[in-house]
């Protein structure tokens, strides 16, 4: 701090603020409307600069040892607040925020000792020019990445991983604001330097590890439900051959049919006739793809899979009350149902009971979508955290489920009663 009037201290304060304000709200995703959450931060803002600004007319001294530290606290508890982000990542944004705020003070005050005698003026310019390259970068080169990679990071990062960062990046950052380290000197200034340099190189590099760490994960689950896509598409292709087949069959049969028709009018046995026509009817029909649903992509998941399971004398009843068109990705009905039914056929083949059935109900109501499945199940069911652990290893086929629901702001329940293990999910159309 290169001291000054009230009116210099003033706009530091305001160039600081406004700096970790901005740079806070630009990668965040906030709990309120942007209207409210402007005028909120606008509030606090100017209450800071005024606050801050009365401080250090009141007790400059103490103002230039702490001033620095202090608005760490004051400003991560308002920003958190603010946030609709968990914990761990607002810490993380703060720490990321009060380093860049570092820098900027950093530069201003060095810049103006080592070239221009401890001008203010200089420290105040150079402090503008490096906050306003800070927020044009942000604003066009990092916020989008940030903000399109948020939910990678959530899934790598937990509360420990964060508290390791935060805390690496913090102690870059205070060693330049150390109360007995702020002397004027060139070990001092490479000191600082190396440090902040150290400490933004290490923060960058991890942040880009998680957020490909991140996709690696997201890419491995998409490949996974493409192959279950591939399989569902291959079950499709099965029971188009059999329609065929049965098709051509059915049309070799046909003269023989006229002929045997012809037969009975000639002779006038219609009762004859009526009998033959009943059964030749009945087995058409049992070789007919009844549709289940309107909607194309539910529709031939659920038949293929109620082949598979009939196939394994599994009993199935569905009831689907479905649109035709539903803002619901083709990709998730398959993440969702495919395995879904695919465990649901995997916990009846396990359960050992003489009569197995699976009962499957899907009905759209107003904006939300419910999906419930029973089936037959062994009462040993392990959960852990609310979700059945595979006896095989793996349980990616829950995880799945759960991540597709989530895309829709879903809720997931899994349970097991009298002897029926059951899936409850709630999907929020938008």
């Amino acid at each position: 701090m290169l001291g000054g009037s009230f009116w210099a201290a003033f706009l530091r304060n305001a160039i600081s603020t406004v700096l970790m304000l901005s740079f806070f709200l630009m990668l965040d995703r906030p709990r309120f409307s942007m209207k409210k959450t402007a005028w909120c931060y606008i509030i606090f803002g100017v209450t800071m600069i005024i606050s801050y600004s009365a401080w250090y007319l009141a007790a400059n001294s103490s103002f230039v040892r702490f001033a620095a530290l202090s608005s760490l606290p004051v400003i991560g508890v308002f920003c958190s607040i603010m946030s609709s982000d968990v914990l761990y990542l607002s810490l993380y944004k703060m720490a990321l925020t009060f380093y860049l705020f570092s820098v900027c003070a950093f530069c201003g005050v060095d810049v103006a000792r080592w070239w221009f005698g401890g001008n203010l003026w200089v420290d105040i310019f150079v402090r503008f020019v490096c906050f306003a390259l800070i927020l044009i970068f942000t604003w066009f080169k990092f916020r989008k990445r940030f903000l399109s990679g948020v939910d990678f990071l959530l899934q790598e990062m937990d509360l420990f991983s964060a508290v390791a960062l935060f805390v690496s990046v913090m102690l870059g950052a205070i060693m330049a604001y150390w109360p007995n380290l702020q002397g004027f000197s060139v070990f001092n200034m490479v000191r600082a330097f190396l440090i902040l340099f150290m400490a933004g190189t290490l923060q960058y590099a991890i942040l880009h590890l998680y957020i490909h760490l991140g996709q690696e994960h997201y890419y491995q689950a998409e490949k996974e439900l493409l192959e279950v896509n591939e399989q569902l598409l291959r079950q499709q292709m099965d029971l188009m051959r059999e329609s065929e087949i049965e098709a051509a069959r059915i049309r070799h049969d046909v003269r023989h049919h006229v002929l045997l028709i012809r037969e009975y009018v000639q002779k006038r046995e219609y009762d004859q006739l009526l009998t033959y026509l009943t059964q030749y009817d009945d087995d058409v029909e049992k070789w007919k793809v009844k549709d289940i649903s309107k909607n194309l992509a539910v529709n031939s998941i659920l038949l293929a899979y109620a082949k598979k399971a009939r196939r394994q004398n599994i009993q199935v009843s569905m009831d689907i009350r479905l649109g035709e068109s539903l803002p619901i990705r083709d990709i998730d009905w398959i993440a969702i149902l495919a395995n879904m039914f695919e465990n649901a056929i995997h916990g009846c083949a396990g359960s050992g009971q003489p009569q197995q059935e699976i009962d499957i109900y899907i009905s759209q109501k107003g904006n939300k979508v419910i999906i419930q499945c029973r089936n037959t199940s062994s009462k040993e069911v392990v959960f852990h955290k609310g979700l059945p652990q595979s006896d095989k290893g793996g349980g990616m086929g829950v995880i799945s489920i759960i991540k597709a629901a989530s895309h829709y702001e879903g809720e997931t329940d899994f349970s097991v009663q009298n002897g029926m293990f059951i899936t409850r999910i709630l999907l929020n159309l938008i």
